[in-house]
């Protein structure tokens, strides 16, 4: 079943005001008198906190759980530290990998470079601001956060992108499985290649088989715990797909068959102007992960921040290192005919030993990957949608459940029948969506709870006003770039 403790908004029983059985500590054991848990130094991801008295009570809410039915040992069931490092590297490693060649090719091996640890290292920060203030507030979820700290109005926005940017990811998974499952006129499709033409020849068909045979039955899964196994098995299959492309792109640049790659941005055409402008929404979308946070958090075993924190920053660097080998090695195989979805450019002879073999190795084993992934995503999906339409203090359904699965799949499938290619989806939703969860949400978040509690730094809080700026500009440059790069099309 379900925990039913989790909501995407808050609850407003006593029982959950009560939080934990255990009696309430004493404000001199670490804890305020207004309920929240005082924020100290250990916390700080700067090492510093404005409270002078966090020296002295070092660690100690540390043990204070998320949500209180548990206690701070979590449910018995659910996972240690390395299966949520999978669960959270799982909704981090998705399609967003196959649009970062791409995105080398835009900007260059060396701004590509820097450009994937800033936003793996920002990412990170947002991350450990979302866990300490959901302590914080004993907030159960991403849409709860942002309630307590902004107001109702605010929450529903918040829910309402993760929606959207949670249902064109799936989109853009479906469309991957597609064209290349099933080919498309500039790619031959694997099934093709194997057994020659036939039914699945009909992208929609064989999308729709996939769907049905293999994603609803791991979509209807109730508790994202149930996942860990599968997660890992993806995680070991995106480090199959970076190794076997790393493998390729190092035994052509031995035999020199591989040109120099360019090392900056493109400023030669329009096109590649326009392009510039909407890299870095693309880039973002690669490292949203955070509405799946407070759901990890929350079936931790051993449910600290600290355990928490150790998460996100193993999941951060395993997508780094992971994230920047993709690019580079995509990049330096194909140059100038990256495909945005690179999986697409595996279709043809590499010029090497056992070419075709490798290209079924990348291809099957990456849509693999992508099944695994598909469901943890749509797991937050559906407990938002959930959440959204018939409200929090709505009792669990067994049925409810299964019949909302069934309408997000199929409103998902309809999705990839219309949206042409991924580099399209992940322009916008990157631009909007994107950012405005991934970065905006948690530092205007972190904003508010600091002007009640003062638990951020200084340097945090410079660091949380900076990244809430350049969000909005990013954001604002990544729609009418996206925009103009439309009208520009039609005309």
């Amino acid at each position: 079943m379900v925990n039913s403790n989790y909501s995407a908004l808050p609850l407003t029983s006593t029982a959950i005001e009560l939080q934990s059985s255990q009696p309430p500590p004493h404000p001199k054991s670490g804890a305020s008198t207004n309920g929240h848990a005082k924020l100290t130094k250990q916390d700080s991801f700067l090492g510093e906190v404005d409270d002078d008295d966090a020296a002295t009570n070092a660690g100690e809410h540390d043990s204070l759980p998320l949500i209180g039915d548990d206690g701070p040992s979590g449910p018995p069931e659910g996972s240690g530290v390395y299966g949520a490092v999978f669960n959270l590297a799982t909704s981090i490693i998705g399609a967003g990998i196959m649009a970062l060649p791409a995105t080398m090719k835009v900007l260059g091996v060396a701004v590509g470079l820097v450009s994937i640890l800033v936003m793996g290292l920002l990412s990170e920060v947002t991350i450990e601001l979302l866990v300490r203030f959901a302590v914080r507030c004993r907030a159960l979820s991403y849409g709860e956060l942002v309630h307590r700290a902004l107001g109702r109005p605010a929450s529903v926005v918040a829910q309402l992108c993760i929606v959207v940017n949670n249902a064109g990811i799936l989109v853009v998974y479906l469309i991957i499985i597609g064209d290349v499952m099933s080919g498309s006129l500039k790619h031959m499709g694997v099934m093709d290649q194997l057994v020659g033409h036939g039914e699945w020849d009909n992208r929609r068909l064989l999308i729709l088989f996939v769907l049905v045979v293999f994603l609803a039955p791991l979509c209807a899964l109730e508790k994202i715990d149930s996942l860990s196994l599968s997660s890992a098995a993806s995680v070991g299959l995106a480090v199959v797909f970076v190794a076997v492309s790393c493998m390729i792109a190092a035994v052509k640049l031995v035999e020199g068959k591989l040109a120099a790659p360019r090392m900056g941005p493109d400023f030669s055409s329009k096109a590649a102007i326009l392009d510039l402008l909407v890299v870095i929404p693309i880039m973002t979308n690669a490292y949203i992960c955070h509405f799946n946070v407070q759901p990890i958090y929350n079936e931790l075993k051993e449910k600290t921040p600290q355990n928490m924190y150790n998460v996100g920053r193993i999941s951060t660097v395993l997508c780094v290192v992971v994230y920047a080998l993709t690019a580079i090695s995509g990049y330096l195989l194909f140059g100038d005919d990256t495909e945005s979805d690179v999986l697409t450019n595996f279709d043809k002879d590499l010029g090497i030993k056992f070419s075709t073999a490798l290209n079924y190795i990348v291809r099957i084993g990456y849509i693999v990957h992508l099944v695994l992934v598909f469901p943890v995503v749509h797991f937050s999906l559906r407990q938002t949608v959930d959440s959204l339409v018939f409200g929090e203090l709505a009792p669990h359904s067994r049925k409810r459940m299964l019949s909302l699965t069934v309408v997000l799949l199929a409103l998902i499938y309809l999705g990839s029948t219309m949206i042409p290619n991924i580099w399209m989806a992940f322009k916008f939703t990157g631009a909007t969506t994107g950012l405005a969860l991934g970065f905006m949400f948690p530092a205007l978040v972190a904003l508010r709870l600091d002007k009640e509690g003062e638990c951020l730094g200084r340097g945090e809080r410079l660091l949380s006003v900076g990244m809430l700026g350049l969000a909005i500009v990013v954001s604002v440059v990544g729609v009418v770039g996206n925009v103009y790069s439309l009208r520009s099309k039609s005309e």
